[in-house]
């Protein structure tokens, strides 16, 4: 069966007319887009801000009240003394003296004998020495001296360094440590410098004389 349509139902020949109609359209909206208008707004049209002023609060001058100066202290009491004489009689008592104003007094000045330290060297002419010489006095150290034992224990070993002063009579005094190692080497290291006989005493000019004597004495575990 064939399906017949109309004049008035076949859109074909209305497709022109809804072209030209929809270009038209476009074509308004284009203009009225550009004959659209913005308008800018200012900070003014926000409003105005409005503050009240607030009245300054007077502080009155007030003015400060000079006070008086203190009244001046009184004058000082002063105290009268009264002399009441003695009634009492006194004694004259007269004193003889065989001197008169032409004696001559001698004054003697009382002299003050203050024996001054002796000197000692450091260094003279001919050095002290023990007795013997060097080989001697090792002999005697290695004799005398006995390990102490903490140091032993703790395996303590080096030198000690002694110094002490050799007199003119060849004893031995004021020995100290000038380095030590500790462990009770240090002590035994006085004790046997104290023990050493008389030395032969330096000499300065062929005179016997105080001198000082550095000795290492060293410690070694064997």
């Amino acid at each position: 069966m064939e399906l017949k349509k109309t004049e008035h139902a076949n859109l074909e020949n209305k497709k022109t007319m809804f072209f030209l109609t929809g270009l038209a359209v476009a074509l308004a909206l284009v203009l009225v887009a550009f004959e659209w208008k913005q308008y800018e707004f200012s900070a003014s049209d926000l409003g105005k801000m409005e503050y009240e002023q607030e009245e300054e609060e007077l502080i009155p001058i007030t003015r400060q009240e000079l006070q008086p100066p203190p009244p001046p202290p009184p004058p000082p009491q002063q105290i009268e003394l009264e002399i009441v004489e003695d009634e009492e009689e006194t004694e004259e008592v007269d004193i003889d003296s065989e001197m008169d104003e032409d004696t001559e007094v001698e004054i003697k000045e009382i002299e003050e004998e203050v024996e001054a330290a002796p000197q000692i060297f450091t260094i003279v002419e001919e050095q002290a020495e023990f007795p013997g010489g060097y080989q001697k006095m090792m002999e005697f150290i290695s004799k005398n001296v006995d390990y102490p034992d903490i140091a032993r224990e703790t395996n303590i070993q080096g030198t000690v360094y002694v110094q002490f002063v050799v007199r003119k009579d060849g004893s031995i005094t004021d020995a100290k440590v000038l380095r030590g190692i500790g462990g009770g080497c240090d002590e035994e290291a006085l004790r046997v410098v104290k023990k050493m006989p008389k030395w032969k005493p330096g000499k300065q000019r062929n005179q016997p004389v105080n001198m000082y004597f550095n000795l290492p004495m060293k410690f070694k575990l064997n």
